[in-house]
């Protein structure tokens, strides 16, 4: 079931991607976001267009696929080209 993978009993935790990856948060409705940084057992995301960052289990969070990251791209260029981008 889409977004309800988690970790196992005993599974360690997954290493974190460098800052600045594109990653997906099964979560929150397969919400792509830019890898931030760890804040204690959590990811930091942040929307790839700009806007607040949330926090994440990074059982939760898998790496994003070609077409997810062309459209964090141009969700990104588009917030730019309209001065939204932070």
């Amino acid at each position: 079931m889409p977004g309800t993978r988690g970790l196992r009993c005993g599974q360690e935790p997954p290493d974190p991607p460098p800052r600045g990856t594109l990653v997906v948060d099964t979560i929150r409705d397969d919400r792509v976001g830019e890898f931030r940084g760890v804040a204690g057992p959590y990811w930091s995301l942040r929307p790839a267009q700009g806007g607040a960052e949330w926090e994440v289990d990074p059982a939760y969070v898998r790496l994003a696929t070609p077409i997810e990251r062309l459209r964090a791209e141009n969700a990104r260029c588009n917030a730019r080209s309209e001065g939204r981008f932070l």
